[in-house]
């Protein structure tokens, strides 16, 4: 065999290695285990160690032929390569590591103010502290956690929705869907196939099978509003469900299960409604397992001011106005109204407000009626039917009583709690004009 394809490292035939040849086993040992690390740190320590061992024996190295030198060159590249990403690593997660630290925090911070937001307005979107509102509130948090049937009974307009969400969020189902179904909106004979979806074919017009509502809900909570205008065969169906969980699509034999906790709600008398035979009594019993009435905004005068504020904070964004002031002859006028149509039509009155509105104080629209009676030459007339002359008769009232002024100082547009121009619009609406002496 040819002495040139003799290793450079066995230049003798001895049973002990040279020492240089002990060097480069030890170093390749070295380098082959630390070229297998996929863990930048360990294969760092690998090579601080080679540097270590070449440093103590640099006699030795001085020796070496110059191939193994390149190789040990490329080596030592490659692991300072991996030291230099691991170093890159490092601190991209010191700062992958902060930025989640800082983002707990913020989300620990948000948590604590939404807390406080709940501790100073009760519920949110509820705004009030009369003790008819608190008293509904209170009943709320004790039916909340538990899965019981809520049904909550109040007028139009009261909000039955912002408790029903209430009850929900405060479940052990908050995660899941809360599903509203408003049933006086939908048509009779879709009802069913709302509530309980239908199959491809079932009747005309349905080219495809669809979910109802209850099946979307499943695991959560469904809201029905306006349950009383249910049909009796729904009502049938409807109890079912509450009873077993169990109901069929519109065109299918299958029966289906669902979980679903049932919060309804309806400003019917449903009492009245059995007696004449229009609902259930058994259905109606199943549903007032726990009644929250909810009162009405003439129950909570008090609520106005606070109300008041809520909308127009809510909606000054929107429509471009920045209201600070509210006169007390228009808190006054908003308080002393009848409401029919409760918190909604309150909302609605002072958004119109806000938009007739150009400065930054709230002007009425309209004027509204007074609930009470008005002490003044011109009596309202006794049991008036149309607001048409509930409103001449006041409005006539406040001008004699400010000398039909318009405008300055203590002038009837300003006690009526709108601009002089609107007022001027409404007494020739009206017909109403100045007696002559």
């Amino acid at each position: 065999m040819s002495d040139k394809h003799i290793s450079p490292f066995r230049a003798k035939q001895s049973n002990e290695p040279e020492p240089l040849d002990r060097l480069t086993l030890a170093l390749s040992a070295k380098f082959a285990r630390a070229s297998h690390e996929e863990t930048p740190l360990v294969a760092a320590k690998a090579l601080e160690d080679i540097a270590a061992t070449i440093s103590t024996r640099a006699n030795d190295m001085r020796r070496a032929p110059d191939t193994v030198i390149e190789e040990l060159r490329q080596l030592t590249d490659i692991l300072g390569g991996a030291l230099h990403r691991w170093h890159q690593e490092q601190g991209i997660r010191a700062n992958v590591e902060a930025m989640e630290q800082l983002n707990r925090r913020l989300q620990t911070d948000n948590l604590y103010l939404k807390e406080e937001i709940k501790d100073l307005h009760d519920f949110e979107d509820i705004v009030g502290e009369s003790a008819a509102l608190r008293l509904a509130l209170a009943r709320v948090g004790q039916v909340a956690p538990t899965n019981s049937t809520v049904l909550l009974l109040g007028p139009t307009g009261s909000g039955k929705e912002l408790f029903a969400r209430a009850v929900h969020e405060r479940s052990r189902r908050q995660a899941r869907t809360l599903v509203r179904v408003n049933c006086a909106a939908l048509p009779p004979t879709l009802v069913e196939s709302e509530l309980f979806g239908h199959e491809k074919g079932a009747f005309t017009g349905a080219v495809s099978t669809r979910q109802g509502r209850f099946e979307l809900a499943d695991g959560g909570t469904i809201f029905l509003d306006e349950i009383g205008d249910l049909t009796p065969d729904v009502q049938v169906k409807f109890l079912r469900v509450l009873q077993e969980g169990e109901f069929e699509r519109v065109g299918s034999s299958q029966t289906r299960k669902v979980d679903v906790r049932v919060i309804a709600a309806t400003h019917q008398d449903l009492e009245a409604a059995v007696a004449d035979g229009r609902f259930r009594a058994d259905l109606f019993y199943r549903l007032s397992v726990y009644p929250i009435r909810l009162p009405s905004l003439q129950e909570r005068v008090q609520d106005i001011p606070l109300l008041v504020w809520f909308f127009v904070h809510r909606h000054q964004r929107d429509l471009g106005r920045r209201v600070t002031e509210i006169p007390s002859q228009v808190m006054d006028t908003l308080q002393r109204h009848h409401w029919p149509g409760n918190v909604r039509e309150l909302e609605n009155v002072v958004e119109r407000a806000m938009i007739a509105s150009d400065g930054h104080v709230l002007r009425l629209d309209t004027p509204l009626a007074f609930t009470g009676t008005t002490s003044s030459s011109v009596e309202m007339r006794a049991g008036a039917e149309l607001l048409h002359d509930v409103e001449r008769a006041h409005i006539a009232a406040m001008l004699e009583r400010c000398g039909w002024r318009i405008n300055g100082k203590g002038n009837a547009a300003e006690r009526l709690g709108m601009h002089p121009n609107t007022l001027r619009f409404r007494l020739k609406k009206l017909g109403l004009s100045r007696p002559e002496c």
